[in-house]
Order: structure tokens, then C-alpha cells, then sequence
């Protein structure tokens, strides 16, 4: 029986996943790819569906299952394509034979991300074939037709999704599950499966005559299609792009690509003998684009579309403007100026947050600190200003100990997540222990993977199915990797707090603290009882505005606590040093 439903782009990869008879899934959560698991797990009587420590181990037991047969999905965010970059990239050689299918979701314009990537260059750098839908149903529709390629060609495949894909609604028309007729069972072939140098070979020999099969593939491929209309532009287009192509240009005949790699060459040459001059419209680089100068055929794109940032109807519109004489074709990725007389909100850890804590007493210290990933970056803003350099998951502990091999003078702190310290902390500090870096690595443990929207990680005792299950102690992996300076602080007692980051950071030798202390926005509760500043007490010495909690307002001449803001963590009144905050209890 089919239905329709309003699913945004994430909920429909979800429903295409369930009705393809999917039956396992693994992922890391990751903005604006995290949604997809997230809706999965509401057909967990069909679907087993994990978060994994890192992208790597859910694409590693993603590709188990379906070489045990199963239909799989895996999902991540770009970024998080690199880190299960090398187990793609063997995939692709030994295949697989359930249905594959890797959902990665760019993010264009970096609304949530540290860099803007194009995962394209992952599918042609794999030699395995992309899909990018246009729309929620495509989302649904794509994920089957992925599936079924990925078993027809014994390949793993990769389903392109974007934030506006993933984020966006659209109506969808659902059908009912499929189940797989392939049986469950793994056939031992080690020619097949075990790419050691003389097997490998010939695989790669496969690869290459595998893609130009997909080609031909992807040429008859229903996920591709030309809308003949005015032939005097032509606009070759793929993904959220197309949207925007069909309002920007209505009258324009439009080649639009759902499977959009390998190429399909012969329907992008029918297509451009068909029309007087050739667009390429597509979000960041210019693949497709220079795939068809390669072809022999003219056309134009990177000359008229901008390669940075995220497209949208009103930046085309530029194009457009440009293209015919009007404007200066735009060329930043800059957003368009929505609202642009409301003043600036830098963003800022939440009032109450267990990390501000830590990050204020390490403002006591002249120490280098090295992050990552998560809520703790904004660590980086004043007043706390108190984090130095990010660079990717896992980097914070991992840099911290270069940079004390290089000789740094000052004494060194790596801050993670917990989330992040399970993604990819672990193997960081066991490099610390080994060889011997005498840094500190501070733990932030909020009970959760916070940024992302409060998913469960191997520290939490819960799965994403809901089953209670095994809470791996960070303190405890720590002492195992080998460090024996282990400490776990409350890091809303200030006093305990300095005192134990002061002779960890002071210690010759590596140094594990774990602050361990539950996001007050997952535990939808105050910590403790509201503060109120007293005015007739105040110094007005402005130490409290030092933590950076939005709660306290510089109001007038003295500071003030709003009341529907306070989550009642008590830093402020640690830092007072005339008694001026107290609790709404003890207020006169």
C-alpha cells in the first residue's frame, strides 16, 4: 500500500532503506548527515542500526554484513568520509555482495563543518558510482536503485546528500519493504576477498572494467534525464543545483543527473548536440564540468557559477544577471545578507556547560591547548579564549603530543569530547603513554555526543536501539593505554578543578584528566539552585563576565543574572570573590 508523507531528505534515505529491505546500519553522527540513523531506528524490529565509535568502523562493519550477503547503508558527513576513506578505497577492489550503499552528506557553506569538501572526488577516486538526489522522494527512490547497482556490480555506492537535501521536506510517496532474497552467509573465495599483491592485481584490472559497464549503466539509468525545452541554452545539472537550475532558467532544457558518476557520456553528447550554448550548473568544484571540456565539447560553468559556498536560487539569479550583461557575475560565497541590521551573536558554550569549568581554570595557565571537534571549540572565543588550534577528530590529543616531540617551551594540553575521545582520542593518547610526551589530555565528558544533537556513544550504557549495554570508562582506557596519571574532576567545583589541572599540567610525565559532568541541555534540568547578583554587594569588578556565560548580562553599571537563562552551576559565585552572587534561596 503506498502513502504519501512530508519526510525531510534524511527521514526518506531512512524510509528508501527500510522499504529496500535493508537490514543493517552503522554510522557516526555528523551534521547534516546524523537524522538518517536517527529515523532508521524507528524500523529496528527490520533494521539493526548502531552509532559506531568512528566513520571507519561503521563503513568496516557495514562492508561485513554485506559481504556476509546483507543490504547495508553506512552514513557520515563528508568529513567523515575521510576517515572511512581507507577501507572505501579496498572495498572497491574486493566488492561486495549484498547491496552497499555509503550515505554522505556535504555540507556546502560549512554551516556545521571545518571545511568545505566535494565527495564526488571520493567516487572517482574510488572508481565506485555516486547517486546525488535532487529531492525527498529522489532520496527515498535513489537509496533503492544504489542497492540494486551495488549488487549488480559487486560495488559499494555512494549516495550524495547536502544539507539542504538532508534538512529539507518535500512530499514522498512511501511504499511497502522489500525483503531480500539473498541468503545470509559468507563464501570463503580468498581470491575475491583477500587483495594481497597477487590478487590484487587482477582486481584492480576488474575495477577499471567495472566502471566503463557503469557508464553504460548510468547512460540508461532512470535516475538520469533530459527535459527538452528552448534549445538555445542547455543547463547540465545534478543534486539541490537542479532545483534552483528550474527556477533560476524555467525556460531552459536541462540535462539533470541523479547518477551522475561514472559519466553518462552518451546522453551528455545527445544532449549537447541538442542545444546552441552549454551550462553546467554545480555546487563546489567543477567535476562535471571538466569532464565535458575533456569530451572535446564546449561549455561553460566555473566562468559564470560560483565554486565556493552553497548555491541558491538568488546567487544564480547573479549568474544569470552576469551571463547576460546585466552584473558582475558573484564570486564569494559569501550568504546573501538576510537580516543583516540584527547585531552579531558570536556563538558561545551554553549557560551551565560542564566546560566552561575546565576551559576557565586553564585560563589560569600560560600553556599551548589543542582541540577538536565539538562544543568544546568554542572554547576558543573570549572571554575564556582558551583553545589554540583544531584541526580534525582525534587531532587534539594526537597534535598535543607532536608539538611536545617538537620542543615547545610551554607545557602542553590536548581537550576532547568523550564522544570524540571514543571516535578517535584513543589511539592519540596511546601514542602519549608509549612515547613518552609529558602532556596533559583532558577529557570534557558530557555524558553524550552533545554538538550533533545528543546521540549515545560506547561511554553512555545505552544503544541506538535503547537496549541498556557496557559504558567503557575513559579513566580506565586511559590507565590501560598506559597512562598512570589518571584523575576524573567535577568541573563545577572550581577549587578541585584548578587544583587538579594545576599539578596535572606541573607533572613530568603524561597526564589523563577526565571532567565528567552531564549536558544540562540532554538532562533538561538546572544543575543547582539560580544565582541572583547582589548590587548592593557588587564590587562591580566584572570577574563573573571572565566565565562567558550568556546568563550574566552587562547591564548598566553592575552585571546582572537573567533568570530564565541561569542553569544554576554555581562557576559564577566561585569566582566572586566579595560574595556580591548567591543563590535565590539565600538572597535577603
Amino acid at each position: 500500500m503506498t502513502s504519501v508523507k512530508l519526510l525531510s531528505g534524511n527521514a526518506a534515505i531512512a524510509r528508501g532503506a527500510y522499504e529496500a529491505g535493508v537490514t543493517f546500519a552503522a554510522g557516526y553522527p555528523g551534521t547534516p548527515s546524523t537524522e538518517i540513523l536517527e529515523n532508521i531506528v524507528q524500523y529496528k524490529d527490520r533494521i539493526t542500526s548502531e552509532w559506531a565509535p568512528n566513520e571507519k568502523v561503521a563503513f568496516e562493519a557495514a562492508a561485513g554484513a554485506a559481504l556476509a550477503g546483507a543490504r547495508v547503508i553506512t552514513t557520515m558527513k563528508h568529513v567523515g568520509l575521510n576517515v572511512a576513506a581507507d577501507p572505501l578505497m579496498t572495498l572497491s577492489y574486493i566488492g561486495v555482495e549484498g547491496g552497499f550503499v555509503a550515505c554522505v552528506a556535504d555540507d556546502p557553506g560549512m554551516h556545521s563543518s571545518q571545511n568545505e569538501q566535494d565527495t564526488r572526488h571520493y567516487a572517482r577516486f574510488a572508481k565506485i558510482p555516486i547517486f546525488e538526489p535532487a529531492n525527498s522522494q529522489e532520496a527515498k527512490d535513489f537509496v533503492g536503485l544504489a542497492l540494486e547497482v551495488s549488487e549488480k556490480y559487486r560495488t559499494p555506492v555512494i549516495l550524495r546528500s547536502n544539507t539542504r537535501i538532508s534538512h529539507s521536506r518535500g512530499l514522498v510517496t512511501t511504499g511497502e519493504r522489500r525483503e531480500s532474497s539473498r541468503a545470509i552467509g559468507f563464501v570463503k573465495n580468498p581470491p575475491r576477498y583477500v587483495p594481497i599483491p597477487m590478487w590484487a592485481r587482477q582486481m584492480r584490472k576488474e575495477v577499471e572494467e567495472r566502471l566503463g559497464q557503469l557508464g553504460a549503466e548510468a547512460d540508461r539509468s532512470p535516475a538520469n534525464r533530459i527535459e527538452w525545452r528552448d534549445r538555445s541554452l542547455g543547463i547540465v545539472t545534478a543534486s539541490i543545483a537542479y532545483q534552483y537550475v528550474r527556477e533560476v532558467w524555467p525556460e531552459a532544457s536541462v540535462l539533470k543527473l541523479g547518477f551522475s558518476y561514472p559519466f553518462p557520456d552518451g546522453l551528455i553528447r545527445q544532449f549537447a548536440e541538442g542545444v546552441q550554448r552549454l551550462l553546467v550548473v554545480e555546487e563546489l568544484d567543477p567535476i562535471i564540468e571538466e569532464h565535458i571540456h575533456a569530451m572535446g565539447i564546449e561549455c561553460e560553468g566555473r566562468r559564470w557559477i560560483p565554486g565556493i559556498g552553497e548555491l541558491s536560487p538568488t546567487r544564480l539569479r547573479e549568474c544569470r544577471a552576469a551571463m547576460e550583461g546585466k552584473a558582475k557575475v558573484a564570486d564569494t560565497g559569501a550568504a546573501p545578507p538576510f537580516a543583516a541590521d540584527l547585531p552579531a551573536r558570536p556563538p558561545v558554550l551554553c549557560p551551565g556547560c560542564p566546560h566552561r569549568g575546565v576551559f576557565y581554570a586553564l585560563s589560569k595557565h600560560d600553556v599551548v591547548v589543542t582541540g577538536d571537534i565539538g562544543c568544546y571549540s568554542l572554547g576558543v572565543f573570549k572571554p575564556l579564549d582558551r583553545l589554540d588550534v583544531i584541526l580534525c577528530m582525534g587531532g587534539g590529543v594526537s597534535m598535543a603530543h607532536g608539538m611536545s616531540k617538537a620542543g615547545e617551551p610551554r607545557k602542553i594540553v590536548g581537550v576532547v569530547g568523550d564522544s570524540t575521545f571514543f571516535h578517535s582520542g584513543i589511539t592519540g593518547l596511546l601514542d602519549v603513554a608509549y612515547n613518552r610526551s609529558s602532556v596533559t589530555i583532558i577529557v570534557v565528558d558530557n555524558r553524550t555526543t552533545a554538538m550533533t544533537g545528543h546521540q549515545d556513544h560506547p561511554g553512555t550504557g545505552r544503544t541506538l536501539m535503547g537496549e541498556e549495554t557496557v559504558a567503557a570508562s575513559i579513566a580506565e582506557i586511559g590507565r590501560a593505554c598506559g597512562v598512570k596519571r589518571v584523575r576524573e574532576v567535577n568541573p563545577y567545583d572550581q577549587q578541585a578543578t584548578q587544583k587538579a589541572i594545576a599539578e596535572e599540567i606541573a607533572a613530568d610525565e603524561p597526564s589523563l584528566v577526565v571532567s565528567v559532568a552531564a549536558c544540562p541541555l540532554r538532562e533538561r534540568k538546572r544543575i543547582g539552585l539560580q544565582r541572583v547578583i547582589l548590587p548592593e554587594v557588587c564590587k562591580s569588578c566584572r570577574a563573573c563576565l571572565k566565565i562567558g556565560c550568556p546568563a550574566i548580562e552587562n547591564v548598566g553599571d553592575k552585571p546582572q543574572i537573567n533568570e530564565f537563562l541561569c542553569g544554576g552551576c554555581g562557576i559564577c559565585q566561585q569566582v566572586c570573590k566579595f560574595n556580591a552572587i548567591v543563590t535565590v534561596e539565600e538572597e535577603p
